[in-house]
């Protein structure tokens, strides 16, 4: 029984600032691992995509709150689909401006701990690789595996203007500088370093290269070395 109060599989923490390659390295190391991959980002995603069809403010507290906590929201890893309120919306929530909603609606502590209570019990029964920017320090603090992926920013900009097919290099940069302020200076959860976590580097590192690092790190914290497959 562990320190919040249910028994889980195994966890896999991985934290991180935006760009920094989460989603993409989480998912592949899922894959590897035989684990469940959980994007957390995408459940606050969801959350912001029902406000803004609802026509109601990110920054609206009371009713973000109302929100997260009548959202029914599934992961489905198998095919990596998102559905909301019984609609795949996997699409629907990678729209730019649902990213910058989703940012505002993360930085609401009564909507961090409802997404916090669905992340956790999806843990209870399955080994699972979760991502997002307080997995080890928050939501699972005695995670069997943390890890703090990172990437020095003009990286991260390239990374994330490469995904968005937006040649405005500057206009990412200042998103990303406007994320990263608002992620590490949110009053509930903020983006940090978990102590206990391995600090990885992507900067100069391809996927194959970041993949292969968590691996080693993995089956160094199993037990005798065991791979899950």
């Amino acid at each position: 029984m562990l320190a919040y109060g249910f028994d889980m599989g195994i966890v896999i923490a991985i934290d991180g600032p935006a760009g920094a390659g989460k989603s993409t390295i989480a998912r592949r190391l899922a894959e590897q691992l035989g684990f469940t991959y959980i994007d957390t980002g995408a459940m606050y995603r969801a959350v912001a995509l029902w406000a803004l069809r609802q026509k109601l403010e990110p920054t609206d507290m009371h009713r973000m709150e109302q929100l997260a906590q009548a959202a029914s929201i599934e992961l489905a890893t198998e095919t990596n689909r998102i559905i909301l309120n019984g609609e795949d919306v996997s699409e629907a929530i990678r729209q730019p401006e649902i990213s910058e909603a989703a940012s505002r609606v993360a930085a609401i502590p009564a909507v961090r701990r409802s997404m916090v209570a669905k992340q956790r019990e999806i843990a209870e029964n399955a080994n699972v690789v979760m991502e997002g920017r307080d997995i080890g320090s928050v939501v699972f603090p005695d995670a069997r595996v943390k890890i703090f992926l990172d990437a020095d920013p003009g990286e991260r900009v390239r990374r994330r203007a490469g995904q968005a097919g937006e040649p405005d290099t500057a206009a990412v940069h200042r998103q990303l500088a406007e994320r990263d302020h608002r992620d590490r200076t949110r009053a509930e959860a903020p983006l940090a370093q978990a102590p206990d976590a391995i600090y990885v580097d992507s900067t100069n590192l391809s996927i194959d290269d970041v993949l292969e690092a968590l691996l080693k790190l993995v089956r160094a914290r199993m037990t005798n070395g065991k791979v899950y497959h």
